[in-house]
Order: C-alpha cells, then sequence, then structure tokens
C-alpha cells in the first residue's frame, strides 16, 4: 500500500514538472493556436538554435536564445534546417517587429518580419518556459504576435539622481523584457548635468556636482527658511565612450535611446558653469532643491544658441536617434519679460508674446538638427508659441496637447500624468511605500489607458504614434527603488503598447502577471508586490 502510494507521489510531480506552457505573457501575443493533434516537443538540454549565416543581426539574435533557453549554436546557410530551434526572417508583414513561433514535429521556427521581430519572438518563448525547470513540454501551436505601436517607451531621469552604466543596462535588459523599443534618456537638468561634451569640458566636470541635496519632502522653493538639506554631494555624468557603449548595448537589443537635453529651461546647472547665458547673468548655482526655476536660457543672447549647437552637435555624434528631444517645458517667461536683449530680439522678429520666443529658439534647434537627419520631439509646452514645422510633441499635461498635436498633423507620443507618471505613489497608503513626489498611480490604471483619445478622425489618430511611462527620480536614490517603481507598472505599459483596446483584459492581465513576477524573481529585480 505504502509503495502504490509513492508511485501515486511520484507519477504526479512527474506530471507537474511536465506542465504544459499556454504562452500566456505579457504583452500577450495576438495569436495563440493550438494544434489540434495535441501533440507537443520536448526542449532538454543539449538541443541547438540555428539562425542564417553571415546575418550579424541574427547571429545575435541566436546567442540571446541559447543563453535565455539554455542552447547552443548552429549557424546554417538559410536557418531553417538543421537545429532544434531555427531562427528565420521573411515574415510578410508591414510591421517590422511581428513575429510567429511555429512549435511543431519538426522542432520550432520563430519567424520575424524583421530581426526585431525574431527578438520579441524569442523574448516570448523565454518568457513562456522561464519559470519551468526539467524537461519543459512544448504543447504544438501558432502564436503570433504584433505592437499596436511603433513607439513603445519608458523615460529615466538620470539628471536628479545619477544612476551608474551598469545599472542603465540593466534597465535596458528590463525594457527588452517587455518589447520596449525605446529608452527616453533625460540627461540634464536644473540639480545636475550628466551629459560630457568635449568642447566644453568644464560643463560636465562642474554643473554635474551637487553639493546637496534637500532632506524629504521639498519645501525649498514655498519655505526656504525650513529646508533641511543632506551633507553628501550628488555627482557623476556619462563620458561620450561610455554613452556608445550604452547606445551599442541598447542596439542590440532593438532599443532606440532618445536623449534629451532641456531648453531653454531647466538650465540652472549649465548656468552655474556660464552664467553669461542667462538673462541676469547670475550667479547661479546647481539646484539641491526641487521645482521650476524662472532663471532660463536668454533668448536674445547669440551666445545661447551657439552654445545649444554646440551641445546638440556633439549629442548627435553620439545618438543616431532619428528623434532628439529638446524638452520645453516648465520655462518660465518672466525673466523674459524684463530681459533687454530679449525684448530686443522680439522686436528684431516682430513677435508679439514671449512664448514665441521659445518657438523661436525651436526653430532654429530643428533646422540645425534637420541637416544632420533628425527630428525634435518636445514636451507638449512646445505647442505655446507655435509648433516647427516638423516637430513631435510627447503629451504630459493630459491629453488635450496631443489631441491638438494630432489635429495638426503632428506625430504625438502620449505620456498623460494621469496614466503614465510612475515616480507617483502605487498604493493609496503612502506609509507603507518609499517616498515619492506625490500622486497615486495603481497598476490598474496604468492598464487603462487609451493613447487615442476620442474626438479623432482616423487620418488624425494615425500621428499617435505610441505611448511611454516616466519615471523621474527627484525621490529615487537608488537602482533598487528604481526598479520598484517601474515594476510592475511597466508590464501593464507594456500591454498598453502592444494590444488593441479590445484585446485588453485588466482580470486576465492579473492571472499571468504572476509568472511574469517569478521571472522578476529568478533575475532578481524589485517589485511592487501589491496591486491596486
Amino acid at each position: 500500500m505504502n509503495k502504490r502510494f509513492l508511485s501515486y507521489l511520484l507519477l504526479a510531480f512527474c506530471l507537474s514538472a511536465l506542465a504544459d506552457v499556454n504562452y500566456q505573457v505579457i504583452p500577450l501575443p495576438q495569436q495563440i493556436s493550438f494544434d489540434k493533434s495535441g501533440g507537443y516537443m520536448l526542449l532538454t538540454e543539449g538541443m541547438t538554435v540555428g539562425y542564417p549565416s553571415g546575418n550579424q543581426q541574427m547571429r545575435r539574435n541566436a546567442e540571446f536564445a541559447a543563453e535565455y533557453l539554455n542552447l547552443s549554436l548552429k549557424e546554417k546557410g538559410d536557418g531553417k534546417k538543421g537545429a532544434d530551434i531555427n531562427l528565420t526572417l521573411g515574415l510578410k508583414s508591414s510591421n517590422p517587429d511581428d513575429y510567429a513561433i511555429n512549435v511543431g514535429k519538426k522542432g520550432i521556427t520563430i519567424q520575424g518580419a524583421s530581426e526585431s521581430g525574431v527578438f520579441y519572438g524569442i523574448q516570448t518563448l523565454r518568457k513562456s518556459i522561464m519559470n519551468e525547470r526539467g524537461e519543459i513540454r512544448l504543447p504544438y501551436a501558432w502564436i503570433c504576435g504584433s505592437p499596436r505601436f511603433s513607439y513603445r517607451g519608458t523615460e529615466l531621469d538620470c539628471a536628479r539622481h545619477f544612476f551608474p552604466v551598469s545599472f542603465i543596462k540593466k534597465f535596458i535588459d528590463i525594457l527588452a523584457l517587455h518589447g520596449i523599443n525605446r529608452f527616453h534618456w533625460h540627461l540634464t537638468d536644473d540639480q545636475g548635468w550628466r551629459f560630457e561634451v568635449k568642447a566644453l569640458p568644464e560643463l560636465a566636470q562642474k554643473a554635474s556636482i551637487r553639493p546637496c541635496t534637500i532632506v524629504g519632502k521639498n519645501v525649498g522653493l514655498s519655505d526656504p527658511d525650513n529646508a533641511i538639506y543632506d551633507d553628501t554631494p550628488e555627482t557623476g555624468y556619462y563620458t561620450q565612450e561610455e554613452l556608445r557603449e550604452v547606445v551599442a548595448y541598447a542596439a542590440e537589443r532593438y532599443i532606440t535611446i532618445i536623449p534629451e537635453i532641456d531648453l531653454p529651461g531647466h538650465m540652472i546647472a549649465a548656468l552655474s558653469v556660464y552664467p553669461d547665458l542667462g538673462c541676469t547673468g547670475g550667479p547661479y548655482k546647481v539646484w539641491g532643491i526641487w521645482g521650476i526655476a524662472d532663471d532660463v536660457l536668454c533668448a536674445g543672447n547669440p551666445k545661447t544658441l551657439e552654445f545649444l549647437k554646440t551641445v546638440y552637435g556633439e549629442l548627435c555624434d553620439v545618438f543616431p536617434s532619428k528623434l532628439i528631444h529638446i524638452g520645453g517645458d516648465e520655462s518660465p517667461r518672466v525673466r523674459w519679460k524684463a530681459c533687454p536683449k530679449c525684448q530686443a530680439k522680439m522686436k528684431e522678429l516682430g513677435l508679439t508674446k514671449e512664448a514665441e520666443l521659445q518657438t523661436y529658439i525651436n526653430k532654429e534647434m530643428e533646422a540645425f538638427l534637420s541637416k544632420r537627419g533628425r527630428q525634435i520631439i518636445g514636451w507638449d509646452e512646445t505647442l505655446e508659441g507655435g509648433l516647427s514645422e516638423n516637430a513631435a510633441v510627447m503629451s504630459w499635461r493630459g491629453y488635450e496637447g496631443g489631441k491638438a498635436a494630432a489635429k495638426l498633423h503632428h506625430q504625438v507620443v502620449m505620456t498623460p500624468t494621469s496614466n503614465c507618471y510612475i515616480d507617483y505613489y502605487q498604493l493609496k497608503d503612502q506609509r507603507a511605500q518609499p517616498l515619492a513626489i506625490g500622486g497615486y498611480l495603481p497598476l490598474s490604471k496604468v492598464y487603462a489607458m487609451e493613447p487615442v483619445p476620442d474626438g479623432l478622425a482616423p487620418e488624425e489618430a494615425k500621428y499617435i504614434i505610441g505611448a511611454q511611462c516616466n519615471l523621474w527620480t527627484e525621490y529615487v536614490l537608488s537602482p533598487d527603488h528604481a526598479e520598484y517603481m517601474l515594476l510592475p507598472r511597466l508590464a501593464a505599459m507594456s500591454e498598453v503598447q502592444w494590444l488593441k483596446p479590445e484585446a485588453k483584459s485588466y482580470e486576465q492581465f492579473l492571472e499571468r502577471l504572476p509568472a511574469l513576477e517569478q521571472v522578476y524573481r529568478r533575475l532578481g529585480y524589485k517589485y511592487c508586490t501589491t496591486h491596486e
């Protein structure tokens, strides 16, 4: 009797070890069709992954697959025969990120409309099996994925708090796991300058140093006499060599880095080194508080454009992205109103309001960057003085700015605070969480986002090219804290970016989320374990 009971236990253990993979990962594939035969293949050690010879991107894809799935490489001329898992191109689709996975008697084929599509197929298979151990049973199936938006972004602010290159690479790996293909990198602000400009060496050397930082909630602007500061300098900037290394690392994972140098506001750090670029002449010092500074670049000083073109020229040398982010947000015009140089420039250009001075700068930078094959993108404040000809807009103050830009036939990335600002608290009970800037953005509200607002005609709606979540770091001091704020809300954003509205279900998402969170644990990622 005991032997029979032990046999039952052994059988139950074996069956659980060979539990079928269901392929229902995050983001959810567009189609999962199981073979009616009910057949399956076993994925075991010693299997091989094949790829077309002569294609270095596909070889790198194969290396990722071998690493993720614990397989060995097998180069094949056509990429279709002779291996257990074959990577191949040729999927007929106008969307380069589309993929199809066929699990059948002859093995597994991952086919993409381009190399990026193959990579996303590999990620789907990876997440499907990562939590399995021993022999993994893969049911015969056809799995297809197709992202809804071409721009699937995440922003990280490294100006307020500096994060080392090692974490930036980890951050990129996290994005890749979720099918994100744009990394918006905020590199400069009032509280720190993190981009090396070789022609202006003192800029990063000096403006990257914040002697101290306000402690706790920010009261520096409203009550400066009662503000408390730490005695720990915040330092660090990225050399151009380091940045090129990160750009290459991201490109291997089909992620384009969009750098941001904010102008004409959020420039106190730069003004601390070059005070003559401000309307008052300073002196200025790198800010140790958070908020919006009245001091901005002087729009009437010809040296301002010389400075910006030097900075952005070197930025283009490092970052190959077509889109270059010029910021444009939270730039008060009080200094311009009182500045003789700015008022003279308005008279010279025939302008009637100070907001048009910002458009003047934007147009100058657009022309400069256009000669280098680049396109500017800025926050929705860039609408206020009139958009420059080819500018794209990132809509953060709600949906209306993006909606207005789309009606003008300008490309738009939707990133409203209501659904996309993951520097906000995740739970109602703030006491149970690390200090955050404020606000309340639960997982459910991220998932509920719809990037294409009502009221746009189909011809206008096509200008909504994607969505993005933003992680500002005024109160995010460490990599662990950054991961906690990011995850699992990034998982919800990935389904916003990949799935059409009719394919989304928050209840089903929550059913699939534990498997992804188990992947987080295996990879050593920090995340919020409570969902609201």
